[in-house]
């Protein structure tokens, strides 16, 4: 079975859930806590998402949305005050990989071109209707004045998983889930990413010695 490694930054109570239930996932009410008033706006996109990724990996029924993780050290979410950083050892067919990049243009409401012919053909195609901003197109001052020109942007931002250059910081992963297995090591404020964890210790170890740094009861 082929792994790799990710990285994750969580809300410090997300410890309990994957105690007691021997995983996590990623829930609405999180999402609003996180997100705050911008939370409608990203639950929306964030369903976008989950219809395209739920074409690669099916999305179990007991999750509510994607985790995001970082596929590199360097790039990742370091542990902030109530929070934690799990580091894990994944296999591939759980991981679901996009282009971050790219998902720029789907949270602004924009078409994805596959290539410069394709963008060019499209910027050609807003001024001949007149369109100063696609940005308006799906949520502004165009909404339903051009649905065949909607439908294309929706449909292009398919090309998120499509990958044309894959470094750590344009390729990011989503995960449906974590799975206490898949834990290799539990960073807290001050600690060292980079410092090897033990392989061979178990998440119940892992956890207890996070009990004697942390808050975590």
């Amino acid at each position: 079975m082929e792994t790799v490694e990710l990285f994750t930054r969580q809300h410090i109570n997300s410890i309990y859930e994957i105690k007691n239930k021997g995983f996590m996932t990623n829930k609405e009410v999180y999402v609003r806590l996180h997100m705050g008033k911008d939370a409608n706006y990203f639950i929306e996109r964030y369903k976008n998402f989950m219809t395209l990724a739920e074409k690669r990996l099916p999305k179990p029924k007991y999750a509510d949305f994607p985790i995001w993780t970082s596929i590199s050290k360097n790039n990742c979410l370091k542990p902030v005050p109530n929070s934690l950083v799990y580091c894990l050892t994944v296999p591939k067919e759980e991981v679901i990989y996009f282009d971050g990049m790219k998902w720029d243009y789907v949270l602004n409401y924009l078409y994805i071109p596959i290539d410069t012919e394709d963008a060019e053909s499209h910027k050609a195609e807003l001024d001949r209707l007149g369109i100063e901003s696609e940005h308006y197109i799906i949520n502004g001052k165009y909404k339903g004045w051009f649905p065949q020109l909607e439908q294309k942007i929706r449909a292009s931002w398919d090309q998120i998983f499509t990958i044309d250059s894959w470094n750590d910081f344009n390729v990011q992963a989503n995960l449906w889930q974590i799975k206490k297995e898949w834990i290799t090591r539990i960073l807290y404020v001050g600690d060292d990413i980079f410092e090897e964890s033990d392989p061979n210790l178990t998440f119940d170890q892992i956890y207890e010695n996070l009990k004697e740094r942390t808050i975590v009861q």
